[in-house]
């Protein structure tokens, strides 16, 4: 069973930068897409970020595009999401989640998430 953990949360100024990672656990993890998402307190959770099983292909909400950059370690089984020039607007619990099928925007197109990171970004 696979299993992930999000790090690198934190408390950051608008217009600063933080990296988020997630480590997963399974031999499998370098035949399976990855995604983020996140969750701000009264909304539903949002699509971030996706990047196929090679890393090579990456699909981008348009909140986020030109801003966050998702990448993935195969050896190491870790998936980053580079984030800059953050607004307040993106502060919310950040989730990585393992593709399943359907719709890569989607949450139910995911099968496996992390417990989240907590990202809020002061004005």
């Amino acid at each position: 069973q696979v299993q992930l953990a999000e790090s690198g949360g934190g408390l950051v100024q608008a217009g600063g930068s933080l990296r988020l990672s997630c480590a997963a656990s399974g031999r499998t993890f370098s035949s399976y897409a990855m995604g983020w998402f996140r969750q701000a307190p009264g909304k539903e959770r949002e699509f971030v970020a996706h990047i196929n099983s090679n890393g090579a292909i990456t699909y981008y909400a348009d909140s986020v595009k030109g801003r966050f950059t998702i990448s993935r370690d195969n050896a190491k089984l870790m998936v980053y999401l580079q984030m800059n020039s953050l607004k307040p607007e993106d502060t919310a619990v950040y989730y990585c989640g393992k593709r399943r099928k359907g719709t890569l925007t989607a949450e139910k197109g995911y099968d496996v998430w992390g417990q989240g990171t907590q990202i809020t970004v002061s004005s």
